[in-house]
């Protein structure tokens, strides 16, 4: 699929997304958007473009950027700007004013200091969905703070959530805010778009990544604000969810590791065989107050047979459980396979990408993308004749 064929089929076919954001959470946005058929024009620095083309994941490097930009910026165009050149920020303001849609994450200030502000966009574009990403907003003391992952995730009170109770704060293993945020504001964009074509007008779409945090936990934080505000208590032992009773967890096989959701225990006792449940059969109560006995009995039950032994016997009973998978094992297996997740996009110089696909189906087929991620300013020369830059 070209990066700028208005005739895909795909829902957003022929809207054109200005995206001036780096790193991951705007980027993350516009890589949805233009999944779903819209056309996405990078905005970088001429020296160096993107922060995260050097943001190594690994020591690993595809024609020249990390695997980390190539992952989030596949099929996009990119023109090269020097925003602090006058010409340049002209020639960005013709841009967007034959936009649908700007991104933007910047922090607060900034892009006013560009004269990029809301404001003074509307004013060259009034028909404009203009969608902002911070790291906390833009009022209170955190403002000026770096809106970066870990750190949403600190201030967050996310990390109190993961690992055991004797742990301390555990951080999620990826970066949930931002990837959340870029969802988030994928979403107001979307939604900016429909009420555009009943009213003719843009609208300003904002979020930020401590707001996506917040969101993200509504179901545990919900349950504090409304339950005398006790914090959770995580379970000691194989803790998986602050707030489920036993046996909620995962548990090591004699090969592996066994996930085991919400579960009667006397169902579990019996298909089990694990007499020294008994004492907390049939109150569920216990279940919650006596956690972590519950689990450790299960622990060692579990340990004694291999993962495929424990599925054998769980399954056939509708027993919620779930090898855990590592990569390797995931990839090979058919429930993976048959979801059809990945794609090599390519570049003309020989850069080849194996990376995942769309995670939404448009009338039964995945969207098409066979584009790596551009190189800095690759079609800036094109953009420029195209729209008179």
């Amino acid at each position: 699929m070209s990066a700028d064929s208005a005739e895909t089929g795909l829902p957003l076919a022929g809207l054109v997304i200005v995206d001036l954001s780096q790193f991951l959470s705007g980027p993350y946005a516009s890589l949805r958007l233009m999944d779903l058929g819209a056309r996405v024009i990078k905005i970088e620095r001429p020296d160096g473009g993107d922060l995260s083309r050097r943001l190594y994941l690994s020591d690993t490097e595809i024609g020249g950027d990390s695997t980390l930009f190539h992952a989030i910026n596949r099929n996009k165009q990119s023109l090269a700007l020097d925003l602090k050149d006058p010409a340049d920020l002209d020639a960005l303001k013709t841009l967007i004013g034959k936009a649908d849609v700007l991104i933007q994450n910047f922090r607060p200030g900034v892009i006013q200091r560009l004269g990029l502000g809301y404001d003074a966009v509307r004013e060259i574009n009034p028909r404009l969905v203009y969608a902002s990403i911070t790291g906390y907003g833009d009022e209170g003391p955190w403002v000026k703070r770096p809106g970066q992952d870990l750190l949403a995730q600190a201030r967050s009170g996310v990390m109190w959530l993961n690992g055991d109770e004797g742990q301390g704060p555990v951080p999620l293993g990826l970066s949930i805010a931002d990837m959340l945020a870029g969802a988030n504001i994928a979403q107001g964009i979307l939604a900016a778009l429909v009420r555009r074509g009943v009213t003719g007008k843009g609208s300003h779409v904002e979020t930020s990544l401590l707001e996506a945090l917040i969101d993200f936990q509504f179901e545990l934080l919900t349950t504090h604000l409304n339950d005398g505000r006790r914090l959770p208590r995580r379970a000691a032992f194989r803790n998986a969810n602050a707030y489920l009773s036993a046996p909620y967890g995962v548990y090591p096989t004699r090969d592996g590791f066994l996930a085991v959701a919400m579960t009667p225990i006397a169902k579990l006792a019996d298909l089990m065989g694990v007499e020294e449940l008994a004492p907390y059969r049939d109150d569920p109560r216990t279940w919650f107050t006596a956690r972590d006995e519950i689990k450790a009995i299960l622990a060692q039950h579990i340990a004694r047979e291999t993962t495929d032994h424990w599925l054998s016997v769980l399954e056939p009973a509708d027993i919620w459980c779930a090898k855990v998978l590592q990569w390797p094992e995931l990839l090979e297996s058919e429930g993976f396979k048959a979801l059809d997740m990945l794609q090599t996009v390519e570049r003309e110089d020989d850069v080849h990408i194996l990376t995942t696909r769309c995670p939404i189906r448009v009338d039964g087929a995945r969207p098409p993308v066979s584009r790596a991620a551009p190189l800095v300013g690759e079609q800036s020369d094109a953009i420029r004749r195209e729209f008179g830059l």
